[in-house]
């Protein structure tokens, strides 16, 4: 199971707005690369394709492939706004050691 909050939920429904993707789902997803091997990422999709883990969160459909829930599986996205950093944080439990900024991983 993934988990995310309703910041997450409302700053992916801006971006879907900003981008003109109307009423698609999120994808989310594990690729190689990044200071520490893996890496987040995410995208706009209509549908799930075969295989998928679907979730739904107020609404929001989100889509996350086998090999990547593999890795994701227990994880909280958020979405954090400050002074110093804004942008979308995923704790996770299955990361063992993640690089400085956050956005790379090992397990």
């Amino acid at each position: 199971m993934i988990d995310m909050t309703s910041a997450a939920v409302t700053k992916v429904r801006a971006m879907a707005d900003d981008y003109k993707v109307g009423e698609s789902g999120l994808r989310v997803m594990i690729v190689g690369g990044g200071c520490s091997g893996l890496s987040y990422d995410m995208d706009f999709e209509e549908t799930s394709r075969d295989g998928d883990e679907v979730f739904e969160f107020e609404g929001l459909k989100v889509f996350v492939d086998p090999m990547s829930y593999s890795y994701l599986d227990g994880t909280r996205i958020d979405y954090r706004e400050g002074f110093t950093y804004s942008g979308f944080h995923f704790e996770n439990p299955n990361a063992k050691k993640s690089c400085g900024c956050g956005s790379s991983f090992t397990v």
